[in-house]
């Protein structure tokens, strides 16, 4: 029988993101209760998104954490709180950051708005909302999405990138993952069209993503290349962390569809950002009631440190 051996971690943190201003008592007397020794700091004060942090040496207990997702359970489900409860060797010092685009960066899923465009956006958003939810293989998906979209305009992608709107807190987060000196890629299943241009506007360093291919200005609905899938994305996220150099716990992936589970596993940080409930039930972490700009707290970054 095989011997099932609990992993130990020299550093742990307990983010809390709330949307009011009680201080969360019920957690610091959790901890006093268990012994638990914990430095707290309050990250932020802003209206909208007080954020208060403790971090310990060591890993928490499985009692503990259930305790603290039983106290939070009802603000969560109201939509007032998120916590994200880390650990690793050591407090998060992030080197390479990789994000999904779709529903994650922008908020949009970018081969539904070329099917409205194209008069056919109910039937294409069906297939992708089954998708992300894991209902339906990713590459079938696209292939099927994509095949619906034969002779679309290309002349008019520039008008849907430019209704496009940044998922709120996105350039506040690039902004100072710059500053900390983080490497941003964009890893999508999406168009490259959208990915190269998203990628430069917040300051990123790559972007991979799927070309539309075209004849004479019209989609030809087929792709020749192998699509950019759960898989691609694992295998590029490794790539270029090795590149690097860089070890497994400097990294963060954030998305928040099925087919960025693997990634979100294998990254040192992996956070599920308003995704849907199979991503949030199976991902290490997620967020889903505050901007993208609430994982610089996850980080361990205060508002008197950030711009």
């Amino acid at each position: 029988m095989p011997i099932s051996v609990r992993i130990q971690f020299m550093f742990a943190s307990l983010t809390l993101l709330q949307k009011n201003t009680r201080f969360p008592q019920t957690i610091a007397d959790l901890f006093i209760q268990h012994g638990v020794q914990a430095e707290l700091r309050q990250l932020s004060s802003a209206p909208a998104c007080h954020v208060w942090q403790w971090q310990m040496v060591g890993s928490v207990s499985e009692v503990v954490k259930a305790e603290i997702a039983q106290i939070l359970a009802a603000d969560k489900q109201q939509g007032v709180a998120d916590y994200v409860l880390y650990e690793g060797p050591q407090a998060p010092h992030i080197k390479l950051a990789v994000f999904d685009m779709d529903s994650t960066l922008i908020q949009a899923e970018v081969m539904d708005q070329i099917a409205y465009s194209a008069g056919i956006g109910d039937q294409i958003a069906a297939i992708t909302a089954s998708s992300m939810r894991g209902e339906i293989d990713f590459q079938e998906s696209f292939e099927r999405r994509l095949g619906l979209l034969k002779g679309f305009d290309c002349a008019v992608l520039d008008a849907i990138y430019n209704n496009i709107e940044l998922m709120p807190g996105a350039e506040r987060l690039m902004v100072n993952l710059r500053k900390q000196g983080v490497y941003c890629v964009i890893l999508s299943g999406g168009f490259s069209y959208f990915a190269d241009r998203f990628a430069q506007r917040l300051g990123m360093q790559e972007a991979h993503s799927n070309p539309l291919e075209q004849v004479e200005g019209k989609l030809t609905g087929e792709i020749s290349v192998r699509i950019l899938d759960a898989q691609r994305k694992l295998e590029l996220l490794a790539d270029i962390r090795q590149q690097h150099g860089w070890p497994v716990a400097q990294t963060l992936a954030v998305g928040d569809g099925a087919n960025d589970l693997p990634m979100l596993g294998a990254a040192g940080l992996g956070v599920a950002f308003h995704a849907k409930p199979l991503v949030i039930a199976e991902a290490p972490h997620h967020v889903s009631h505050f901007g993208l700009d609430g994982l610089l707290y996850v980080l361990g970054l205060s508002d008197d440190e950030l711009v």
